[in-house]
């Protein structure tokens, strides 16, 4: 089952995408969010080419387990892409996931200021290998 992951953000969002298979997440890269009529439109599309049957959307959860604002948009969000998309989304928790992308560009010898334009992306695949590796 192909499986999209999506790290949510108010300036970019980033996307990754599984093997049919469920086991590895790689990066498809990042949609900058000008809205969110046109970023969900922008999801359905990439959904549609790579044939995706779920997304994992990450929920950003505070330290305690508890929702703020950020992860009341990512419901909200998650709704109008089920009702939109047609298919199942389900919210994961991404407590720590740009912190796990940031190392794991850092390992990967990418220098700090080059992270910028891609970090979304990596935090994407933190967030869909985790939902994977479950």
């Amino acid at each position: 089952m192909i499986l999209l992951g999506i790290d949510y953000g108010q300036q970019r969002t980033g996307v990754a995408v599984c093997d049919p298979m469920g086991i590895l997440a790689t990066p498809v890269g990042v949609i900058e969010t000008t809205g969110r009529r046109k970023l969900v439109a922008q999801l359905c599309e990439i959904a549609k080419e790579r044939k995706a049957e779920k997304f994992v959307l990450g929920l950003p959860l505070r330290t305690d387990g508890s929702k703020g604002d950020k992860a009341l948009a990512c419901e909200e969000l998650a709704e109008v892409l089920r009702r939109e998309s047609g298919l199942v989304v389900e919210l994961w928790d991404e407590r720590f996931s740009s912190v796990v992308a940031h190392q794991n560009l850092g390992a990967a010898g990418v220098r700090a200021k080059n992270r910028k334009g891609i970090i979304d992306a990596a935090a994407a695949v933190v967030i869909l290998q985790s939902y994977l590796d479950r």
